[in-house]
This record gives C-alpha cells, sequence and structure tokens, in this order.
C-alpha cells in the first residue's frame, strides 16, 4: 500500500511537471526548460551518489553506453516538452506512456530476443490505440507525431539502460545520464537563453522540484514493492494529466481519445506483464525512465 502511495502521487507530481512545461513554454524557450529539469535530476543524483560513496568511474568500454543512453534520453525528453507545449496535457502524457510498446520492437532489433505471438498482438492493440489517437483529420497531428517518437526514444533509452545494467550499477547509470544530458542541454543555451522575469523564475523551480521529488517517490515505491506489481499505477498520470488539463486550460479529450487510451494501456499492461513473465528486469527499465 505503500509503494502504491508513493507510485500514485509521484505520478501526481509527473502531470504536474507537465502542467508546468506547458505553462511555462508560453514565455521561455523549451531548450531552458530541458535544460532546468536536467540540472535539478543532476544535484539530486549527485547528492545520492555521495551519501551512498558511489564509485563514479565507469567500466571499461561503457563510455559510449552511458553516452547513447543520455543522448536518446535526452532527445526523448526535447520530444516531450515540444509535444506539452502543442498538444492538450493529457494528449501529451499518452504519448509518453506509449514507451512500453516501442521496448519489444527495440529489444529485437538491438538485442535479437523475440517477443513472441502474445506481444506481438498487444502491440499490435496497441499501435491501433495510436492510430486513433493521432487522428489524421486533427489540427494538432504533427506534434503528435513528436510526442510519440518521444515514446520510441524512451522506449529506446530503457533498452540501453537494460543493457547497461549489465556491466554497471543503477545508480551509476543515472549519474552519468544525469551528467552527460545537464552538459548536453547546456549547448544551445548560449543562443536561446531569455532570462527569466518575476513568475517565470517560480516556474523554473517548480520544474525542477516538481521532476525531483516524483523521481524520489518512485525511488523508494521501487525499493518497497516489485515494479511488476506497481507498474499498472504508472498510468493514473493520464487521468492525472487530464484533470489538470481541464481545470487550468478547459481541455477536454475527445470520446476518441479515450477510446485510443483504453487501447495503449491496455496494450502497455500486456507488455509489462509478459516481460515480468519472461524475467527481462522491468525493475532496472523502470529506473532508469528520467523523462
Amino acid at each position: 500500500m505503500r509503494a502504491a502511495l508513493f507510485v500514485l502521487a509521484a505520478e501526481w507530481l509527473f502531470a504536474s511537471m507537465g502542467a508546468t512545461v506547458k505553462w511555462a513554454a508560453s514565455s521561455l524557450p523549451f531548450e531552458m526548460l530541458v535544460f532546468a529539469r536536467n540540472l535539478a535530476g543532476l544535484l539530486l543524483v549527485s547528492l545520492l551518489a555521495w551519501r551512498v560513496r558511489l564509485p563514479l568511474r565507469p567500466r571499461a568500454g561503457t563510455w559510449r553506453l552511458h553516452l547513447l543512453r543520455a543522448v536518446l534520453g535526452l532527445s526523448a525528453m526535447y520530444c516531450l516538452f515540444i509535444a506539452l507545449a502543442h498538444l492538450p496535457l493529457a494528449n501529451a502524457v499518452l504519448l509518453k506512456m506509449t514507451a512500453p510498446l516501442f521496448i519489444p520492437l527495440v529489444a529485437m532489433l538491438w538485442l535479437s530476443e523475440s517477443p513472441g505471438w502474445r506481444t506481438a498482438f498487444a502491440l499490435a492493440i496497441g499501435f491501433v490505440g495510436v492510430a486513433v489517437i493521432l487522428r489524421p483529420s486533427g489540427h494538432w497531428e504533427a506534434m503528435a507525431v513528436v510526442g510519440l517518437l518521444g515514446g520510441a526514444l524512451i522506449g529506446a533509452a530503457k533498452v540501453s539502460v537494460r543493457r547497461l545494467a549489465q556491466e554497471e550499477p543503477v545508480m551509476r547509470i543515472v549519474f552519468y545520464f544525469a551528467l552527460f544530458s545537464t552538459v548536453l542541454s547546456a549547448v544551445p543555451l548560449p543562443w536561446r537563453w531569455q532570462t527569466p522575469q518575476g513568475e517565470e523564475w517560480g516556474l523554473l523551480l517548480a520544474l525542477g522540484v516538481f521532476g525531483t521529488a516524483a523521481q524520489l517517490l518512485l525511488t523508494r515505491a521501487l525499493q518497497l514493492s516489485r515494479a511488476s506489481a506497481i507498474a499498472p499505477l504508472s498510468y493514473s498520470s493520464l487521468l492525472f494529466g487530464a484533470l489538470l488539463g481541464y481545470v487550468f486550460w478547459k481541455e477536454v479529450p475527445a470520446p476518441l481519445f479515450w477510446l485510443g487510451a483504453a487501447l495503449v494501456v491496455a496494450a502497455g499492461l500486456l507488455v509489462l506483464r509478459r516481460r515480468r513473465v519472461g524475467g527481462t528486469g522491468v525493475g532496472v527499465l523502470n529506473k532508469g525512465d528520467e523523462c
């Protein structure tokens, strides 16, 4: 029960972070928002690494994987922040939640894993849901594709975490993701910097606080319970996103959205269940999700 409450609180904070991104993006460049999110994560992870006296030197031959994981995760973050700025909040949150649909595909191409017919059936259901969500006649279809790309990149990043976890402890993986992502996201700042004014400072602070607190709660939940047992609760962020979208922007998802959402959620749960049965380390995958 404690783990479930921590997950629900974490998903509420992740949805609140998404709402903050959407609000702040109306006046600040999204490059600054991505940097603020990564800087807050780096400060948190550095503190945790210091507390557990984590040896920071990576094992030989893993530098490229650490960098690849950072590039994938950071690219996903850019895509999702752009989607949050332009889409209804619930839609952007749901597109992020398509990541489990891409994990078996990436694992098949990268790690030569066979997904099995049950997983293939679940993926077919999920991508039908994605097609419903994208709605070719909708005015936001281009940005929806950007959000879907973000979900695909999260899936690829999680597979890279799984590959790294064969040689590195999870805390070191998260540390180098935070470090590389902060450095890389600082690169465009000289061209895109805009000095925050008034409430914009508060929005940047809230962005870092919400994301960091959500990470802590999710990590604590994973310490208290099996990831496969609490993973279904992560879909609560869809409801939280819909609620915040309605309260702040009067966004009301269309009936077709809920149909697509039901298909995506059902497919995601089926994939997670199959991966739990197959023993593929869902806990490691979830701990590596920094978006």
